[in-house]
């Protein structure tokens, strides 16, 4: 119930009256929608304990959902799919706002769950990126769109294959917007079973998983990328869309590879940012070295938030000579803290800690869709990312 909890204490009162009266469940207890909310929160909770398990199911389930589209990332799936984004700014808050598509553009919303799946796992093990050819116009006509269902029925053996295409847009972090075609696949799995309790009994029933994929295609670059769940169904997926929706061949021409570069972290280093990004300052908290003649062995400086003293300066006093940041070892992991100003009416800034491990890894793609492009911005400028 905690997500209930969270959608109802925070959704404006007008709002949830109108979610009550879209889905026609009766409360069980009377609810005075003129009173003030705070009012309103208490008999309401009440309301949906007491309701019979359908009714309470389904609002769970909403409530769930639109709970989702109502934190920064699902805000900026919400507005990148959004007709009319200065309708979405005239309400009171994230969760009115996902409410509000929940219930007047159910396509849309369901395209913005579809955005926050893509983007969420976008560079990360279920993605890959094509380079492809700029400026087509994906097909969208029966004919094309059922081609391309059909040529995913046959390669994965699947009886039914649902897919939506629509345009959106993904923040870029030089500030500005990519257009983007976006076309998400459903696709049938093999039978399977799973366990039910049937008239409080346990049993095994039948059940045909979904599983879903997704994949872009940018005009203005020619860029593909794919999520799904395997590397082999991922070029198949992209060799299909590019067939049948672009009229295009797939030559399998892979985007470069982000790589991790950490030898600018061997010595000291500044960390140079500009003023309008708010950073107050950078901290290297943690050095994992490995050295160069053996894999078997491992070192790792940590300099805790108290010290007074950089990871270097700890280095150099620690072991003088023997310093490994001097030579012999390299670093293969890296922790790092950027730390904001705080906002206007606040005690604190916010601090984003980043991980970032040779060659590939780094935690960024779990971070808000703000901090994704300000760590992306400044890992590029100190060369600790880049392009191979």
């Amino acid at each position: 119930m905690a997500s209930v909890t969270s959608f109802i204490r925070n959704t404006p009162a007008a709002s949830l009256r109108a979610y009550f009266d879209h889905s026609g469940i009766t409360l069980p207890v009377p609810v005075n929608w003129e009173a003030p909310e705070p009012e309103v929160v208490r008999p309401l909770l009440r309301a949906v304990d007491e309701m019979d398990e359908m009714a309470k199911a389904r609002v769970v389930n909403d409530g769930e959902r639109v709970s989702a589209l109502a934190d920064e990332a699902g805000q900026t799936a919400i507005y990148s799919v959004a007709q009319d984004p200065g309708q979405l700014d005239d309400l009171q808050n994230a969760h009115d706002r996902a409410l509000w598509m929940f219930l007047h553009d159910r396509a849309r919303f369901r395209h913005a769950e579809e955005v926050r799946y893509t983007d969420e796992r976008r560079r990360g093990r279920m993605w890959d990126g094509f380079i492809g050819e700029p400026e087509l116009v994906p097909q969208r006509d029966p004919g094309a769109v059922e081609a391309f269902k059909a040529a995913v029925r046959e390669r994965f053996q699947s009886n039914n294959v649902h897919v939506d295409i629509f345009d959106r847009i993904r923040p870029t972090f030089d500030g500005a917007d990519c257009a983007l075609v976006q076309a998400t696949v459903y696709r049938e799995g093999r039978p399977d079973d799973f366990l039910e309790f049937v008239n409080g009994t346990l049993d095994r029933r039948p059940r045909r998983p979904v599983f879903e994929a997704a994949l872009t295609y940018e005009p203005a670059t020619g860029v593909i990328e794919v999520v799904a769940s395997d590397r082999e169904s991922r070029e198949d997926l992209v060799r299909l869309f590019a067939r049948d929706l672009l009229a295009t061949e797939f030559r399998q021409e892979r985007l470069p590879l982000r790589q991790f570069d950490l030898r600018v972290l061997q010595g000291p280093y500044t960390f140079p940012t500009d003023p309008g990004d708010g950073i107050e300052s950078v901290r290297v908290n943690h050095l994992r070295l490995m050295p160069v003649d053996t894999v078997g062995e491992r070192v790792t400086l940590e300099c805790m938030r108290q010290a007074t003293q950089t990871i270097w300066q700890m280095a150099q006093d620690r072991f003088g000579a023997n310093n490994p940041l001097l030579g012999g070892w390299v670093v293969t992991q890296a922790k790092l803290t950027i730390r904001f100003h705080p906002e206007a009416g606040a005690r604190r800034g916010k601090t984003l800690p980043l991980t970032i491990t040779m060659p590939h890894g780094c935690n960024l793609k779990d971070q808000t869709e703000r901090e994704q492009m300000i760590g992306e911005k400044y890992l590029r400028r100190w060369g600790i990312l880049r392009d191979v």
